[in-house]
């Protein structure tokens, strides 16, 4: 009997030990989270299809739908619309997507869409210091994964100028960070944010080398081009800009930004046009994302599902439609956003 009460002790004391550990862990991954900057937002998202009587076959109406990662938590998923729908994602990225098949009368009239959603962005930091001293010999091209963000885009070549650019700005590298960081100041130094004219805006990465100017989009088509000719995997990421000092409004357009992929750390995250944009922030931006944003989705050349009949996208963000396989070109949008309350965020529940 004193061997068996001194064995139920024993149980007793490693039990409450386990839960005091369990618990001090928690505590402490609490505490971490709690020191992460984010933000709480209610993200609302609008398209309008006009009514089309002269319509054959059938209309599809693709909108994307956000991502969840470890830098982002989305909640309250809710679309509203009168439009039957189905939730897929497509082959190569795995980019979630709502599709509507309206009925012949449906078409003919127009519809609505509403989709709203609340979202908590995490700041996304990585710590290079330790990265620049390891020398990389470019592991991830081995990796099935990786095999996608070594490739070329239909925009984004990775021979010719980008590859040449790429070398002579790398010229004596020896580490993959040392690479990506050159390359990342060539692109901030030498291209303009400007959205005059035509060209820009298409992440075509010749021509932003060229004119050397643009939007979000030909700054880090231009960037991926380069990592990738220097053998480094980088992929495109794109969603919305969320005004800083802003706690309600319309958003007028997207905002697109990119990551590399370094071995030992994982994705690193870079924002070139916001660091020209904001050279206080030059090198906050080479390995950190703010939580101005809200993602969406991965990737260039894009064919959602079978039903799509015309060309892969240049990128998906905003709704894409057609009818009897051709675009519909007259797709009306609007984009909005509130700050909520991270209580009324979490409260929602996912």
């Amino acid at each position: 009997m004193s061997h068996f009460r001194l064995l139920l002790s024993s149980l007793l004391v490693a039990t409450v030990a386990l839960a005091l550990a369990a618990h001090a862990g928690r505590s402490v991954s609490s505490e971490s989270n709690a020191t992460v900057p984010a933000r709480s937002f209610e993200f609302t998202y609008q398209v309008h299809v006009p009514g089309n009587p002269d319509s054959t076959g059938a209309t599809h109406l693709w909108i994307p739908l956000p991502q969840m990662d470890g830098y982002q938590d989305v909640r309250s998923l809710r679309i509203e619309s009168p439009v039957a729908y189905a939730q897929g994602r497509d082959h190569e990225y795995g980019n979630a997507f709502a599709v509507f098949t309206p009925t012949p009368q449906q078409a003919a009239s127009g519809f609505d869409v509403t989709v709203r959603f609340i979202a908590v962005r995490r700041e996304h930091k990585v710590t290079l210091d330790g990265a620049s001293l390891k020398t990389v010999s470019s592991p991830a091209s081995r990796d099935p994964e990786m095999r996608r963000y070594l490739e070329p885009d239909k925009l984004v070549p990775l021979n010719g100028t980008i590859a040449e650019l790429a070398k002579e700005h790398t010229a004596g590298d020896t580490t993959e960070i040392q690479k990506a960081r050159h390359i990342y100041e060539y692109v901030v130094a030498t291209m303009r944010y400007d959205k005059s004219g035509e060209g820009w805006g298409r992440g075509d990465a010749i021509w932003a080398c060229t004119s050397k100017r643009g939007n979000c989009t030909d700054f880090h088509s231009l960037f991926i081009g380069m990592a990738r000719s220097s053998g480094i995997p980088a992929r495109f990421e794109i969603g919305f800009p969320l005004p800083e000092g802003k706690t309600e409004g319309d958003i007028p357009g997207y905002h697109c930004w990119a990551e590399f992929y370094l071995d030992g750390v994982g994705w690193v995250p870079v924002d070139a046009s916001e660091a020209w944009k904001n050279p206080a922030k030059h090198d906050y931006f080479f390995g950190a994302h703010d939580t101005n944003r809200v993602f969406f989705t991965y990737g260039r050349d894009i064919r959602l599902s079978a039903d799509q009949k015309g060309d892969p996208l240049n990128y998906f963000i905003y709704p894409y439609a057609e009818t009897n396989g051709q675009p519909v070109k007259n797709l009306q949008t609007h984009f909005s956003f509130r700050d909520v309350p991270a209580t009324q965020s979490a409260a929602t529940g996912r």
